[in-house]
């Protein structure tokens, strides 16, 4: 994901409440002659996709996602954006702690470690995490650090000693740009309207 072309901003939570979306696989899947069929992931992990339109919103609120899109630059820049039922390292409605996620283990050299979150035994990168939301730990033991929020990676002061369990626990946004070049409005009453259909892709970084 090109720095360049990524805006470090929010897209407003308030517009985000009525959002309809998740996880995109892409599968292949081959029928054979026998009737059976083989199954091949071509991506690696998901994609997420949602639309924030159809809800009815205030004018200003609609004026509001006009400007956010127009200073996008429709699908040209990318921004964040808080998916509200996955958006933190511990179970929705739960307290990040630092052992939520294990994110490395120690070699007494090494101390950069990327934040990630574990689906099962699908590890997800976390490139956009909410500064001052970051906790680490060695061996269940709180450790100072210093962090990227552009990218998710955490630097610690000292290195851990070699078999060292480096875990985290944080809250994050989704690096995201809208999925189209247009947006279709629609005035449903005095003060009130809504966006017919406002896309938005998740960035794979």
């Amino acid at each position: 994901m090109s720095v360049t072309n990524f805006h470090e901003v929010s897209f407003p939570v308030p517009l985000a409440l009525a959002a309809t979306g998740g996880p995109e696989r892409r599968t292949e899947v081959v029928n054979l002659a026998s009737g059976a069929e083989v199954r091949n992931a071509v991506w690696a992990g998901s994609r997420r996709r949602w639309d924030v339109g159809s809800a009815a919103l205030k004018l200003d609120a609609l004026q509001h996602l006009v400007a956010f899109f127009e200073a996008r630059g429709g699908r040209l820049y990318g921004f964040r954006f808080r998916d509200a039922l996955d958006d933190r390292s511990c179970a929705a409605g739960e307290v990040p702690s630092a052992t939520d996620q294990r994110i490395g283990t120690g070699d007494g050299v090494a101390t950069r470690f990327q934040l990630v979150k574990a689906y099962g035994d699908h590890q997800r990168r976390i490139l956009k995490p909410v500064a001052g939301s970051v906790l680490v730990a060695v061996d269940g033991v709180t450790a100072e650090f210093s962090l990227d929020a552009t990218t998710g990676e955490v630097t610690l002061d000292a290195a851990p000693a070699p078999g060292g369990v480096v875990t985290a626990g944080y809250r994050f946004d989704c690096p995201v740009r809208f999925d189209t070049d247009r947006l279709d409005i629609t005035l449903e009453g005095f003060g009130a309207g809504k966006a017919l259909r406002v896309p938005l892709v998740e960035l794979i970084g």
